[in-house]
């Protein structure tokens, strides 16, 4: 089982029970500032998947589609880079 659910199925039968937008709207803010980075790092016809969508469970997901490999190696490049400044800012801090 997967503790914070973020493997779960997409939601494509909907259930009355389930609060579904809240999520859906989460995860939408977080695709579209995904999109803005994406865009100023020029690599946003990189990731035509990208989008918002919800789980089972309502809760929020962000795709990012299908991406060939030079996308994924610059946006794991990417996180590393920002990742080294954070830790570097904390030790100065």
């Amino acid at each position: 089982m997967d503790p914070r659910r973020v493997v779960a199925r997409r939601a494509e039968n909907l259930s009355e029970a389930r609060p579904y937008v809240r999520g859906w709207g989460q995860a939408k803010r977080a695709a579209e500032a995904l999109a803005q980075q994406l865009r100023a790092a020029g690599l946003e016809t990189d990731f035509p998947g990208l989008k918002a969508d919800v789980s089972v469970f309502g809760d929020g997901l962000v795709c990012l589609g299908t991406l060939g490999p030079d996308a994924a190696e610059l946006l794991a490049r990417l996180v590393a880079v920002g990742l080294s400044a954070e830790m570097a800012e904390r030790a100065a801090g």
